[in-house]
């Protein structure tokens, strides 16, 4: 086991003071199992109670909630924020959220067994001597405290709730989730009483906030597999709560440029696009939601005319409703409604500089990966060399002027020739220039231009 210096230290404060401390939950697991990931945090479990914790740590630690956790810094950056909370124990959770009363706990036992699955109910105590004489090596003494028997299943690669699974889902909902994202994270299964009480349990969901799911559901999308675990939220019942309009494309045949009906195809363009962004997935996973609203006709022939228009007033609900950024709402609203963008070596450099300015020069990489998302799900090539073409062309077009403040005169141009005052009419004639420009790049000249504002009359 590698521990890093600052948890070390972190522990040696702990231990030279008296108290126990143990490193619990995902980094005893990833210690185990040696696969430290990105969303593991170091957590850890103590006696000591936050007013003694913060004695310890006088100058940098802070305590700023109900349930016992101090954070300690131990330099600077965020990696470098330990959070450690006192052993306790939980009574009554009538909201399904929070227990009703949190007291410290004393032994460690005791509170390996308020956790929620098996495989975080492990906690490894280390003893270190970070000052060995004569510059020997450092040695790190390790005891393992595993109640129930979580390391069986990190080797059986299985969720397991810690005692009865309709206690733990009670008593905090938002497990129904955790369940489903950490499974799709270790690619593990989740056991069956587990599994069966999860779907029992799934509409307790509706009693977590939407900013927990959104968490969830993101750490969800940023794994390896993410198709994978919208199946598993599919099968639990919980994606019934959390996107119930991605089902509504079950069973909704397609035409004949696609082999999967319109929940599987989403699926698949989730399963092959090569973004890391969570929320440019979460894109791919809706780009054809609108389908099903728009569908017409049946057989090979059936059409969606417009469904990217009405997939990206969908995808803005959604976006609502798990409660994004206004900045994140606008970025899926354009992923989705511009999605639908057909390649064509007889593009006009104006036409493309249009679909620039709609999709964002910064979104440009974000929906061509939709894109091939959405080809490879169809079950066609990755890319043609149509597409290709319009990746340099989008290149190129961005060397040249595509909006208003690129052209060679401004409102104060204007207002000069026409002896007039600021108003709307300056902005009509700077676009009425801009077209013109658009359509026909060699007239961005000022001489040309200053010439062209005295045509205009008032």
């Amino acid at each position: 086991m590698k521990i890093p210096a600052k948890v070390l230290e972190l522990i040696r404060i702990f231990q030279n003071a008296g108290y126990k401390i143990y490193v619990v939950g995902g980094s005893s697991r990833a210690l185990l199992t040696n696969t430290f990931l990105p969303y593991v945090d170091w957590d850890f479990a103590t006696n000591a109670t936050p007013p003694e914790m913060l004695k310890l740590f006088p100058k940098n630690s802070f305590y700023e909630n109900e349930f016992g956790t101090v954070s300690m810094v131990m330099g600077k950056g965020k990696n470098n924020v330990f959070e450690v909370t006192t052993f306790r124990k939980e009574q009554g959770y009538t909201d399904n959220r929070h227990p009703d009363k949190v007291v410290w706990g004393k032994t460690i036992e005791e509170d390996l067994s308020r956790r929620d699955f098996t495989i975080n109910a492990i906690a490894i105590s280390i003893t270190s001597n970070l000052h060995p004489p004569a510059g020997g090596p450092t040695s790190n003494k390790f005891k393992i405290t595993d109640p129930f028997k979580g390391q069986k299943d990190l080797s059986a690669k299985v969720i397991r709730c810690v005692g009865n699974p309709d206690d733990r889902f009670s008593e905090d909902a938002l497990r129904l989730m955790r369940a489903v994202r950490i499974a799709t994270q270790l690619q593990f299964s989740i056991e069956e009483k587990t599994f069966a009480s999860l779907r029992k349990n799934a509409a307790k969901i509706k009693n977590i906030a939407w900013e927990r799911i959104n968490t969830e559901l993101f750490k969800l999308l940023a794994s390896e597999h993410p198709a994978d675990g919208i199946i598993l939220l599919y099968t639990s019942g919980l994606l019934d709560f959390i996107i119930p309009e991605l089902t509504v494309g079950k069973n909704v045949a397609q035409n004949k440029h696609h082999v999967h009906d319109v929940w599987t195809h989403n699926l698949e363009t989730l399963r092959f696009c090569s973004a890391k962004d969570p929320l440019v997935r979460l894109a791919a996973l809706l780009h054809d939601i609108g389908k099903p609203a728009t569908a017409k006709g049946e057989g090979i022939n059936r059409s969606f005319h417009s469904h990217e228009v009405v997939g990206a007033a969908i995808a803005k609900k959604i976006g609502l409703r798990l409660r994004l950024s206004n900045k994140q709402i606008d970025k899926l609203w354009r992923l989705v409604r511009w999605h639908q963008f057909t390649p064509s070596e007889n593009q006009t450099d104006s036409a493309i500089r249009r679909f620039i300015r709609r999709v964002g020069v910064e979104n440009l990489q974000d929906i061509l990966d939709v894109r091939t998302g959405d080809r490879l799900g169809s079950g066609v090539p990755k890319t043609s060399w149509r597409t290709e073409l319009f990746k340099k062309r989008l290149v190129e077009v961005q060397k040249q002027p595509f909006a208003i403040k690129d052209l060679k005169v401004n409102g104060h141009d204007v207002m000069e020739i026409l002896k007039t005052k600021p108003g709307p009419k300056i902005g009509e004639i700077l676009e009425t220039l801009f077209k013109e420009v658009e359509e026909d790049i060699t007239k961005n000249e000022r001489e040309y231009l200053l010439k062209r504002i005295k045509d205009f009359s008032f």
